[in-house]
């Protein structure tokens, strides 16, 4: 893998904001010529600088209105019980992210639910029961403030 430099970064910075530019629209973006941003494009997909484009859905027009934060502690510490609810979470569709923590809590999840009945059955029906968990916290958040990964927007100019 190579060094990004600044016109790399300037690349991933407009795609990020819209992964259907073409190579001409970004090349002008850029200053660069449309062969020279192809292929740098074509080197950040291949290097994994760019792992896949999407589009960005309106979750709750879609009927997910509700989203939570799940801490949850577990039973067990050892590998096998950690692989047995990376497996859960991996099948769960309502759970958008997860990370694994340091300190009193071992995971929390952000979910998306249709609403509170959605939320209580993900929690008593699918969390609960697992025999990883032993404990659950949730947190219904009220607004998003904050929402982006927005890390390379002073690379656009």
């Amino acid at each position: 893998m190579h060094q990004l430099d600044r016109s790399d970064c300037k690349i991933l910075a407009h795609l990020k904001d819209n992964g259907q530019l073409t190579t001409n629209e970004l090349a002008s973006k850029i200053f660069l010529s449309a062969s020279q941003c192809s292929r740098r494009r074509a080197r950040l997909e291949k290097d994994n600088y760019i792992s896949g484009y999407h589009a960005d859905l309106n979750l709750g027009k879609l009927g997910y209105a509700l989203t939570a934060l799940i801490s949850i502690t577990s039973n067990y510490h050892n590998q096998e019980n950690n692989e047995r609810f990376i497996e859960l979470i991996n099948e769960e569709t309502a759970i958008l992210e997860a990370f694994e923590l340091t300190g009193p809590m071992d995971y929390i999840l952000k979910v998306m639910v249709p609403d509170l009945e959605g939320l209580t059955e993900l929690i008593n029906d699918t969390l609960l029961p697992h025999e990883s968990v032993q404990h659950i916290n949730s947190a219904i958040a009220l607004k998003t403030i904050k929402s982006n990964n927005d890390l390379l927007n002073n690379y656009k100019n």
